[in-house]
């Protein structure tokens, strides 16, 4: 209710801003409007008007002299019928007989000027169908060419100012008017008699709004039609880009006949196709725009009527004489007035279903049925011309029609942008669930391995299982990449800022990868600034994994030589230190044009590489966003054949801590067998293999282990005397980690509880913490950082 309030209040205001408008215009109209002349007997008397302020339409009785064609010489004020000036030869009749449409006729007229020192002109419009003016035995305007037959004759039509002679105080007005193609005949607008300057002002001004209008709706329909072209399609955009554009002909083809003035060579029998066809077919065209702007509120039954209706016209304007088609102009405006009402109807019903762009349709429709009613009073001269009115009204028409479809634009927008985020959310709730089914094999196949190594194996079955290790890690190593670069494009990775010692992050990553290059036979060295003795204020996790990215992909394509990590301090003052880091290596080197492509995603220098190489292009891309995203960039320098140095350089924050030698834990730690004997652990997990992986590893130091396939049955296992730690996976049947953790706590009990889980901590962090839980370890982890994790709950429960 309260976005139909909203919109009926906006509603209101434009409709108030038009009638202001409607009614300014009106007023500028009728202050232009000139006086209606009283012509008696074939005689106007003007010499009481002031014509240099004051115009005057040559209305009355003129003489008519039917099927003649007179001129100045033998025109006399005398003879001939006294008929109505204008008036249609449908309507008019000599000797109570009706003389027809078709024929020719010469209309005199004789007028007593006022003594003026200005110029004085006469505005002359169409008439039905050729003329030819004389005053005072000249000729001063033409339409064609009147004659007594059709093949001597030609039509034309526009409108123009003729400046009279000087010192004018008497003008014989001989109009000699011929029709043969059109239903109509003579004429049907008034002669206005008046100051030059105002009339060809007044003239131009109405070509002006007739040429900017028209202009201004065929550019709004291109625009439309781009929109349609380069957008989803929209059939509603197409069908009002083509009427704008075929409406636009209208504007400056019709009425003052503004196209006809520029050019005079063209062919009437043309242009009143045109002029009709552009109608009829602006009809059918603005019905298909109704149909599929409010496909629900429209009958597809009754448009279509409307439609082929309109197609038969116009088959029929183009195969048939004027004389025929313009007989069925006034059934075809019915038809069009019934049609607008119609429209009226849809969008009604299309504001009472909320529909977008609804209030703007509703408005544009008053409008231009209102226009219409104008412009057909104004054709059969009912109404004076209100010209400005009529182009107040076409204005007000498109601007709120182009606002429906603007309105109608933006919200296919806004739900575009709204599946483009179900569709971000769903590939990262994917990527996070095959993250999860994948992790949680891979735990069992790397404990597995480990378990393998450690039960002292052959020469030849030690080699099996460090590659069976390796390519695990490398499966783990591809999963993490393509979540970590979902991550980054959905703008959800954040960054620590705590204490890092970057020395010892190096060294543990050279350590890491140093099997790997003794495999490979190439030499991997470190040189860290000896200067850099403070640590540093940054994200130890993300710094981790930039560099180790650049040293893994220098591996990967260095076949001999040396891979070299290099950590410099450029600057240092009392609170901040700037540091470059290289990776240098001896690899094949990245030609010149291949150098930016590389750091894009999913890409590598060539289609070779990634068969020779393999990988999924994805280090290099990551590293380079999270470095942006820290204000830093990724550089390069390579040369084929010779090597690559990638490095970049950042700013850091010192902290008040010095640097220390990194401990690198190879080995299993003495004390485990120790701590870990009769150590009771309540291990919850409904996955046979990892339950199978950690016990194994668990009761090999001493641990006595008990298993739970889910949370109720951990609840019920649970015995404080006897367990003095829990492993809890996250997910499981019946009852999941979080509900048997709270639960645990809900008792009081104190008990470490560690989370198991093959999702990342980011994702899952704030709720394993929230329910309880006092660590994660995430699979598939590494036996030594599983004991590592346990002895460091079991020692503070023991302080």
């Amino acid at each position: 209710m309260g976005r139909i309030s909203i919109c009926m209040k906006t509603g209101f205001r434009i409709i108030a801003l038009l009638l202001v408008l409607a009614i300014l215009s009106k007023n500028s109209d009728a202050q232009n409007e000139p006086l209606t002349g009283k012509a008696q007997n074939g005689v106007l008397d003007l010499r009481n008007i002031h014509l240099a302020t004051t115009s005057v339409s040559l209305n009355g009785e003129w003489r008519f002299y039917w099927k003649e064609l007179k001129d100045s010489l033998d025109a006399s004020a005398t003879g001939g019928s006294l008929v109505q000036f204008p008036s249609l030869w449908n309507n008019t009749t000599i000797q109570n007989q009706p003389i027809g449409s078709m024929g020719y006729g010469t209309y005199a007229l004789k007028v007593y000027l006022p003594k003026m020192k200005s110029r004085i002109a006469l505005e002359i419009p169409d008439v039905y169908s050729s003329y030819k003016m004389f005053v005072n035995g000249s000729v001063i305007a033409q339409n064609g060419e009147p004659a007594a037959n059709a093949k001597a004759a030609t039509p034309f039509w526009t409108t123009q100012v003729v400046v009279l002679p000087p010192n004018l105080d008497t003008m014989q007005i001989v109009l000699q008017v011929a029709n043969f193609w059109h239903s109509k005949g003579g004429t049907y607008k008034g002669i206005v008699i008046g100051d030059k300057t105002q009339l060809l002002l007044k003239l131009r001004r109405n070509w002006a709004l007739d040429l900017v209008l028209a202009g201004c709706l065929f550019m709004g329909g291109l625009f439309f039609f781009g929109l349609f072209v380069f957008s989803r399609k929209d059939k509603a955009i197409l069908f009002f880009s083509l009427f704008c554009m075929l409406y636009s002909y209208r504007l400056a083809g019709t009425d003052f006949y503004v196209l006809h003035a520029i050019f005079p060579e063209l062919s009437w029998f043309l242009s009143i196709r045109l002029e009709y066809l552009t109608l009829v077919l602006s009809v059918s065209l603005f019905a298909q725009y109704t149909r599929y702007l409010y496909p629900k509120e429209a009958s597809h039954l009754f448009l279509r009527g409307i439609i082929w209706l309109c197609f038969f016209y116009a088959t029929i304007i183009l195969i048939t004489p004027p004389s025929f088609f313009t007989i069925l102009l006034n059934p075809f405006l019915a038809l069009m007035f019934v049609y607008i009402i119609y429209s009226f109807y849809v969008y009604i019903q299309a504001l009472r279903h909320k529909r977008s762009g609804s209030l703007y349709a509703l408005i544009s429709s008053g409008v231009l049925l209102v226009v219409a009613l104008v412009i057909n009073l104004q054709y059969f001269s009912l109404l004076p011309v209100f010209k400005a009115t009529v182009f107040a009204g076409y204005v007000s028409f498109f601007f709120l029609q182009s606002l429906a479809l603007s309105h109608r634009f933006s919200e296919t927008l806004r739900l575009a942008a709204e599946e483009a985020r179900q569709g971000l959310k769903a590939k990262s709730e994917f990527l996070s669930t095959m993250s999860h089914e994948i992790r949680t094999p891979l735990n069992s196949v790397i404990g597995m391995a480990h378990l393998l190594k450690r039960s002292n194996p052959r020469a030849d079955q030690q080699a099996n299982m460090d590659v069976l290790l390796f390519s695990a890690k490398n499966l783990l190593s591809i999963v993490n990449n393509i979540l970590d670069y979902n991550k980054i494009e959905a703008g959800k990775i954040s960054f620590e800022r705590i204490v890092m010692d970057l020395p010892a992050i190096c060294r543990n990553i050279i350590a890491g990868l140093q099997s790997l290059a003794d495999e490979k036979r190439i030499q991997l060295l470190i040189d860290i600034d000896p200067r850099l003795t403070q640590r540093l204020m940054g994200d130890p996790t993300r710094m981790s994994q930039v560099i180790n990215n650049l040293l893994h992909n220098a591996l990967k394509f260095t076949r001999e030589g040396s891979v070299k990590l290099s950590v410099k301090q450029d600057q240092q003052d009392n609170m901040f230190a700037t540091i470059t880091i290289t990776v240098e290596d001896t690899g094949i080197g990245i030609a010149q044009d291949k150098q930016q492509l590389i750091f894009e995603r999913f890409t590598q220098a060539d289609s070779s590489t990634s068969r020779s190489y393999g990988g999924t292009g994805l280090g290099l891309s990551i590293s380079k966003k999270i470095l942006e995203m820290q204000g830093s960039a990724l550089q390069l320098k390579s040369e084929i054949g010779k090597g690559s140095s990638f490095y970049f350089t950042q700013r850091y924050e010192l902290s008040n801590e010095k640097n220390l030698e990194p401990v690198i834990a190879n080995s299993e730690p003495e004390e485990i067998d120790f701590i870990l004997k009769d150590v009771g652990i309540l291990l919850v997990e409904d996955n046979p293999m990892n339950v199978l992986v950690a016990q194994t590893f668990l009761e090999r130091y001493g641990a006595v282990i008990d298993v739970a396939n889910n949370g109720e049955e951990a609840l019920e296992k649970f015995n404080a005397s006897a367990h003095r730690l829990v492993l809890m996976d996250l997910d499981m049947p019946v009852m999941d980690g979080y509900e048997a953790t709270k639960q645990l706590r809900e008792r009081g009990e104190t008990i470490p509880v560690i989370a198991l889980t093959a999702s990342l901590p980011a994702e899952v962090e704030k709720d394993v913490y929230s329910s309880g839980f006092n660590d994660i370890i995430v699979k598939p982890f590494d036996p030594d950082d599983l004991f590592r994790v346990i002895l460091h709950h079991l020692k503070a429960i023991a302080a």
